[in-house]
Formats: structure tokens, C-alpha cells, sequence
């Protein structure tokens, strides 16, 4: 079955060579030239189908791609959680740290090459259609749930926002609590392979998952920074 994808980008050109690249690798792809025909695309009421990922140019004639991004998060029910990954020009660190922090899952910096592209696209929706183990019942660590089957997080019975990314960033974490981890050894345990990452992304999801499920996000119990090294996830909480 062909996986429908959604591309927001006002280059008419690179759309078209995009759309023409992932349709021989079994994507179909719509096409929005602004941001405002393209948060139409994915209004409940849209009778174009639901796409199961977003690519989010950063640069848009009408709105940038991070007030798109956040109206995308704001959007009610499981089109609000669509992945997105967001375009960005070479060099932007500050504007992929923003979108990172406001719910993209990804970013790739222009120009790139389609193949990464590609690869990027495939290592998401991974990681979103992941089928569960026979071990992936709710880990429950105090008030903090993380129900794997149903991925979803708790705390005190109430729902924490993360996106996909995000989740799959607790789970690696969880599952490892007690070992201090370094940024690669969680992206490699997320990714299930290298790609390629600025030095700050890990840091900023965390910093997203800490404002979730923390009590204070600033003095952190659950998710310790290890200065130097990287993260653990704290085996004794609340």
C-alpha cells in the first residue's frame, strides 16, 4: 500500500522532483505551495487523504514553517501528532533548535540529497508504525507511566504531549534506566541508524521531554544530565 505524504513547499520545481524521486520508492505526495493551502490539506474536513508525514519547508510566502508547525500541533485528534519533517537553509541551527522545540521530528538542511531525503522519511515513519514487542507493556516508574503498546505518557494519570521522536527518545531512555548514555548511543538507539544530527538536537528534545513529565523542568529528577558524557534516566522517581 502506498503511504501518502504531504510536501509544503513553495519551489514548484524541487516539489516536483521530490514527488517524482519518492514515487518510485512507493510514496504518493501532495503538493501545497503556502501554508495556508497546506493547514487545508490537513483540516479534519479535507477530503484529500490524511498524509502519514509532513514535509515542512522552513520559508513559505504567506507564514513561516514554525507557525505552521505549532498550528499542525495545535490540530485536534492524531492529525495534530503527524510527523513532521521539517526543510531548513544550511546553516539555520537556531531555526532547527525553534522547530525542534515547538514538535517537528526531524529536519533536513538544504540543499540535500534525495536519498537522505528518502532515508529520513523511512526512519520516521519506522519508528511510528513500529509493531509492539511482546515485552512493550507500560513501564510505570512513580507517578510516570509509558505505555509502549499504546504510546503514550502519563503522569498522575494525565496525558503528556511528545511527539513520535520524542516518545521513541523516553522509551530508549527508560528502558536503559540506571545507564548513562551518551547523544550517539541514543541516536543510534532511536534511529536504528547513524544519520546525521547537530550537536544540540538531542538536547533540545530532552529539554522537551523534561517540560512533559517532570514536576520542574529546570531541576530535573526523572532525566539527569551527566556533564560531559550525556543523559540517565533515573531508576528510583517519585
Amino acid at each position: 500500500m502506498r503511504q501518502h505524504l504531504l510536501m509544503i513547499e513553495d519551489d514548484a520545481r524541487l516539489a516536483s522532483m521530490v514527488a517524482e524521486y519518492l514515487d518510485q520508492s512507493g510514496f504518493t505526495v501532495a503538493h501545497a505551495g503556502d501554508g495556508h493551502s497546506g493547514l487545508a490539506r490537513l483540516a479534519p474536513d479535507s477530503p484529500t487523504n490524511a498524509p502519514e508525514l509532513v514535509i515542512l519547508d522552513l520559508m513559505l510566502p504567506d507564514m513561516d514553517g514554525l507557525e505552521i508547525c505549532r498550528r499542525i500541533r495545535a490540530l485536534p485528534g492524531p492529525i495534530g501528532q503527524v510527523p513532521v519533517l521539517m526543510l531548513t537553509a544550511k546553516g539555520d541551527a537556531m531555526d532547527r533548535i525553534i522547530g525542534l522545540e515547538i514538535g517537528a521530528d526531524d529536519y533536513l538542511p538544504k540543499p540535500f540529497e534525495p536519498r537522505e531525503l528518502l532515508a529520513r522519511i523511512r526512519a520516521i515513519l519506522r519508528r511510528k508504525g513500529e509493531a509492539p514487542t511482546t515485552n512493550s507493556k507500560a513501564m510505570r516508574f512513580g507517578s510516570l507511566e509509558i505505555d509502549r503498546d499504546a504510546r503514550t505518557v502519563t503522569v498522575s494519570g494525565n496525558p503528556c504531549e511528545l511527539t513520535s521522536y520524542q516518545f521513541d527518545l523516553l522509551v530508549a531512555l527508560a528502558e536503559r534506566a540506571g545507564r548513562v548514555l551518551t547523544r550517539d548511543q541514543i541516536m543510534e538507539a532511536v534511529r536504528g541508524r547513524e544519520l546525521e544530527a547537530f550537536d544540540r538536537s538531542i538536547d533540545v528534545h530532552m529539554g522537551r521531554i523534561r517540560a512533559a513529565i517532570e514536576l520542574d523542568a529546570k531541576d530535573p529528577k526523572r532525566i539527569l544530565t551527566v556533564r560531559g558524557v550525556g543523559y540517565v534516566f533515573a531508576r528510583q522517581q517519585d
